[in-house]
């Protein structure tokens, strides 16, 4: 049997976004929620976050939900950290949480919103020990008062050890999926196998449950994927090089300036040859959304 990476794009979102019980099960394994605050059940809500107002900004998620009482559940599968991305995760919960006081709704109805962000890659080095990183609206001494509102859970999956949660069952078994289930497994550890819900997320990612094209959606993820990750190496490489140079010659910045805009131009073009999104694009290249425009014209 031939298994598929569960946390390519394609993937993901067939095993959590088509599924509520395995949904279910994520987020109350992942989310710091007591017992009373479980999650039961759910219904899914468009993963596209369109703007009220006309020049307002989309956003995508992997996955959107609501429960019974209103409270919003948003996950994501992200590949590569970088420090958009945590505002991004902040922005697209701020907006969820917004978006549901409408004409004669009052305040105290809102409910609050759940953000749960598995990353596969590291970005808190300090802490090497700890995987999972809850953020709520504390009180800036007495961090026992919350203001309800936004839970932001981060996940680090490469840090991620079964014996740091073991009294966590089902944390660990997601975990375990999503980290050691991809192309190379030859044999599945038999604690997924023998849970119901990871067996059966299990299943959805056998390649044979696949399309051909699904399987060329899933390779061109990849190759999306080793694409960007070279571009963003050769972004920071940019802006390390612009900062040596600004430090030795503040001089004759202009014509600097000009040829550094004319490299994240050229960035931009094979970007957009690969098929990369156009946010993607504003993000590694630093263009605005009017030079992007004029670039594609």
């Amino acid at each position: 049997m031939r298994y598929l990476d569960p946390k390519a794009d394609l993937t993901f979102k067939k095993v959590f976004g088509e599924h509520k019980d395995l949904l279910i099960s994520l987020l109350n394994a992942l989310l710091p929620l007591s017992g009373d605050e479980q999650v039961e059940s759910v219904e899914y809500l468009p993963a596209e976050l369109v703007p009220d107002l006309p020049m307002g900004k989309n956003s995508i998620v992997d996955v959107r939900c609501k429960d019974l009482s209103g409270r919003q559940f948003i996950v994501e599968m992200q590949m590569i950290w970088t420090p958009a991305f945590q505002q991004r995760v902040l922005f697209n919960a701020s907006k969820a949480f917004v978006r549901q006081l409408r004409r004669n709704r009052k305040y105290e109805l809102l409910q609050p919103v759940y953000s749960l962000n598995l990353v596969n890659e590291t970005f808190m080095n300090d802490y090497p020990d700890e995987f999972i990183h809850n953020y709520n609206i504390v009180h800036e001494l007495h961090s026992d008062k919350i203001i309800e509102g936004l839970h932001l859970t981060f996940v680090e999956l490469p840090k991620f050890k079964p014996q740091t949660i073991a009294e966590r069952k089902m944390a660990v078994l997601w975990l375990r999926f999503l980290t050691e289930i991809n192309e190379e497994t030859t044999v599945v550890p038999d604690e997924l196998l023998q849970n119901p819900e990871t067996s059966k997320a299990l299943k959805e990612v056998e390649e044979s449950a696949y399309t051909e094209h699904e399987m060329d959606a899933y390779e061109d993820f990849w190759d999306k994927l080793g694409a960007e990750r070279l571009l963003l190496v050769d972004s920071n490489s940019i802006s390390r090089k612009e900062g040596r140079e600004e430090g030795r010659e503040e001089g004759r910045e202009e014509g600097r300036e000009e040829g550094r805009k004319e490299e994240r131009k050229d960035m931009a073009k094979k970007m957009l040859a690969m098929g990369m999104e156009k946010t993607t694009i504003t993000k590694l290249t630093g263009l605005s959304d009017n030079e992007l425009t004029m670039l594609f014209t």
